[in-house]
């Protein structure tokens, strides 16, 4: 069996989360009764004309910006001619030869190892109408009809399903973060196509493609283009050839299937889109566009960090939108981070996922949470405390302070008053003393135990625990 490189490209098509579509005053929504959402510009009736959606352009700049492309400042559509069911003007309005965005990259991390995946362009589009195959009848929903798309084409620099998989993620992640898309691709929102050819040597010219459509989720763009590779390496090992092609994945095959042959190239007679004047980017416009860029998520991850979050905890901030904004808010404040995200992912997630709420369905302020904080540093309360006054902490207005008072939470904290409780335990248990001193940790434990049982749970385990040891090793 002879060994193969692969030379992958990857063509992601993004719906933008835009109020209206890209030519005409339609709702950009999903979900909503079929042809609902439509007018005669979305139909392509006769005489009608497009008027382009400036909130497109500005989410573009923004793309283009966080995807380290050079924006360009002078740019027209064209008509993209073809002939399809699902294309009610027989053409497409795209950007062929002025993409807005070009030359740019996107950092993936494999393993430790950084790799640039790079990016050739990205262009503004109109999707078409979604098409829907009953038996041998095909129905047309034009509610998906002009709704903005760019599409973000790499070079064939990625080299295995696992680079792939990464550049996606870290695509889905940028894009979701700047509010350009909502990129679900359960919903179609975010449309991945993968061009796939092998070859024994990178000095060798490329081999023939095969082109993969429409592929519904990141696992499976990887799992494709691994069968690909698998199906092309057979093929040429046993001498074959084949055509260029389509292919698209099938969930059941869990396998590419045979589409289309392309036997001759698609001429698309691409030419300058007339109803639409050009395009002129003035600075003012692009900087205006990118004050809608927040702190991206590989800075979050930095700042997380640096605050003292366990790398672990800054991931899980950071795969949590809401949670990670509103930790974002707490950053200039004097606090123990570690122990604000260990609460934020903990205790307050499990509520948040029990009840099927987002944090601002809760009537948790930034405020309180701060006094909550501030109360586990001090050891005003414990992790115990923290689970019986949760859910009234997240569905009451009352302070932290007030919630304790009713439910009759009153922590020891005093020094004295602990260390005379642990003399006495120490003083009744000389074996587990004696235990302790020769090297068993479980001694602690049980000592620890003692302290907790005698003051009925309300020493504060982190002072009692320094405390214990002090006297133990005094």
């Amino acid at each position: 069996m002879l060994n193969y490189i692969p030379t992958i490209g990857v063509e992601v098509h993004v719906e933008l989360k835009t109020k209206t579509k890209i030519f005409s005053n339609s709702r950009n929504g999903y979900g909503q009764m079929a042809n609902s959402l439509t007018n005669v510009v979305d139909l392509g009736y006769p005489g009608t004309l497009p008027t382009l959606n400036e909130e497109v352009i500005n989410l573009a700049i923004r793309a283009a910006t966080v995807l380290n492309c050079k924006i360009r400042r002078e740019m027209f559509f064209d008509r993209k001619n073809y002939f399809y069911p699902d294309n009610p003007k027989n053409y497409q309005i795209t950007q062929a030869r002025t993409p807005i965005g070009y030359d740019g990259y996107v950092e993936i991390n494999d393993n430790g190892e950084v790799k640039r995946i790079e990016i050739e362009e990205m262009h503004i589009e109109e999707d078409t109408c979604k098409s829907a195959h009953r038996g041998t009848k095909t129905l047309l929903d034009f509610n998906r009809a002009g709704v903005p798309l760019i599409e973000i084409v790499t070079k064939p620099c990625i080299k295995s399903s696992t680079e792939a998989k990464l550049y996606l993620e870290k695509l889905k992640e940028l894009l979701f973060y700047c509010d350009i898309s909502d990129c679900k691709m359960e919903e179609g929102s975010m449309r991945a196509d993968a061009n796939v050819s092998i070859r024994k040597k990178e000095s060798d010219p490329f081999n023939t493609k095969a082109e993969i459509k429409n592929i519904g989720s990141i696992s499976n763009v990887g799992l494709s283009i691994d069968k690909e590779i698998d199906r092309q390496r057979r093929l040429y090992d046993k001498g074959e050839t084949f055509q260029p092609q389509t292919r698209r994945f099938d969930d059941k095959l869990q396998d590419t299937v045979l589409m289309r042959v392309k036997e001759t190239g698609n001429d698309y007679r691409y030419f300058p889109e007339p109803d639409i004047p050009f395009v002129i980017l003035t600075d003012e416009m692009i900087e205006e566009a990118k004050k809608g860029i927040p702190m991206l998520p590989d800075e979050r991850r930095k700042v997380y960090v640096e605050k003292g979050v366990l790398e672990t905890n800054a991931n899980k901030l950071v795969q949590n939108r809401p949670l990670s904004d509103f930790f974002n808010t707490l950053l200039e404040e004097d606090i123990d981070f570690k122990i604000a995200s260990n609460m934020l992912l903990g205790d307050i997630s499990a509520y948040l996922n029990r009840e099927e709420k987002e944090l601002s369905e809760t009537t948790l302020t930034k405020e309180r949470f701060l006094e909550l904080v501030k109360y586990y540093q001090d050891g005003t309360i414990t992790s115990k405390n923290l689970k019986e006054m949760l859910d009234t902490i997240l569905e009451s207005e009352d302070s932290i302070s007030d919630i304790m008072k009713k439910i009759g939470i009153e922590n020891i904290t005093d020094d004295s008053e602990i260390r005379t409780v642990i003399k006495d335990i120490i003083a009744n248990n000389p074996e587990s003393v004696s235990d302790f001193q020769n090297g068993h940790d479980r001694a602690l434990k049980y000592l620890m135990g003692q302290v907790m049982k005698e003051t009925k749970g309300k020493a504060n385990p982190r002072l009692a625990n320094e405390i214990l040891l002090e006297e133990l090793k005094g």
